[in-house]
């Protein structure tokens, strides 16, 4: 199965970037029709976890995904899920 992976741990700090990324990725995503995404936010504070729920959570990007897992065995780590 193929899969994306965008890791933010480079860019933790940069607000515009992550929203740019995000974006990006998910239109590859949609774009390849590739069905999983995995964002690594990292562990950390959890802050850039919670920015990176606040951006998914959005209407216009919650309508282009399916739906999103926490990792159970790794906090620093969500799957999105799209469906074709």
């Amino acid at each position: 199965m193929s899969k994306l992976k965008l890791d933010l741990h480079e860019i933790y700090n940069k607000g515009d970037l992550i929203d740019r990324e995000l974006n990006r990725i998910i239109d590859e995503a949609i774009e390849k029709k590739i069905k999983t995404v995995e964002i690594i936010p990292g562990k950390g504070s959890g802050q850039l976890k919670k920015k990176v729920l606040r951006f998914l959570d959005q209407k216009h990007i919650k309508q282009k995904y399916h739906r999103i897992d926490k990792d159970s065995k790794n906090f620093g780590r969500l799957f999105v899920y799209f469906r074709f």
